[in-house]
């Protein structure tokens, strides 16, 4: 089973939107979907070589760095023109191994990319927003923020912190017509789950297909598409979701537990 390919059919004409992490991935497919519906979209990503086969305007920017996730966000408000939407989808996925033997420098860095920088860039981005009379921010966290996840605890715990982050921020800046919404992906298809897979795998000691039975325990039995994720980060910034905030939005099949 696969998800729909195609961009939500809803005119986002003249919506200014900004996508960390967006030159692969589900940060490409999210970017992808929004210029699709009429958006005009501004990415970073770590990757030069992926920003410059990207079709949009963007800039290689480390959001793991203040300086970075800074640069990004007045970069494409100058670009744009302004601002209208944020997708914090920039993430690592961290150590795979016992809090023992978790390095400190390891935990930093997840903490740093996978929680701090949507702060750092929801901070730099609010003023446009306001400046634009509200908008939406969507903050990409996992399902690993709602479930316990053995042996990879610096990203459940970066993960769970974004959804607390998200739920704040829609208090504080729902006044001003800023809604933002958390989206949690359950295990989506791609090489970056196939790598932790075989990590969990390698320290249980099953192979691989054996590992990727226990990790489908969802309903349905199946991975998630970055189309899936897309979509619904299409839904929250489109006139159909305009009074969603403060939500953790999971779409994962209903995935029962993470191992």
């Amino acid at each position: 089973m696969t998800g729909i390919t195609t961009a939500l059919p809803v005119d986002l004409s003249g919506l200014r939107v900004a996508i960390s992490a967006g030159a692969a991935g589900i940060g490409r497919v999210t970017a992808d979907s929004f210029a699709a519906r009429g958006a005009t979209v501004f990415i970073c990503d770590i990757d030069a070589g992926a920003v410059a086969a990207c079709p949009y305007g963007g800039m290689v920017a480390d959001m793991g760095e203040v300086a970075g996730a800074e640069a990004f966000v007045d970069a494409a408000v100058e670009t744009l023109g302004g601002l209208d939407v944020l997708v914090n989808n920039a993430g690592i996925a961290g150590p795979t191994t016992g809090i023992e033997t978790v390095a400190p420098d390891d935990l930093d860095r997840v903490m740093r990319i996978d929680l701090q920088s949507m702060f750092h860039t929801t901070r730099r981005a609010t003023p446009a927003l306001r400046q634009a009379g509200g908008g939406s921010i969507v903050n990409l966290s996992s399902i690993a923020g709602r479930f316990g996840y053995g042996m990879r605890t610096p990203y459940a715990a970066a993960k769970w912190g974004v959804v607390g982050l998200t739920k704040s921020l829609a208090i504080e800046l729902g006044p001003d017509g800023i809604r933002v919404n958390a989206i949690l992906p359950g295990v989506v298809s791609g090489d970056r789950i196939r790598a932790v897979i075989a990590a969990k795998a390698e320290a249980a000691g099953i192979g691989f297909e054996e590992q990727e039975k226990i990790f489908l325990a969802n309903s349905l039995r199946t991975y998630i598409s970055p189309h899936d994720i897309a979509n619904m980060a299409l839904y929250l910034c489109s006139p159909f979701g305009a009074t969603i905030s403060g939500q953790a939005l999971s779409i994962c099949g209903d995935q029962q537990y993470l191992p």
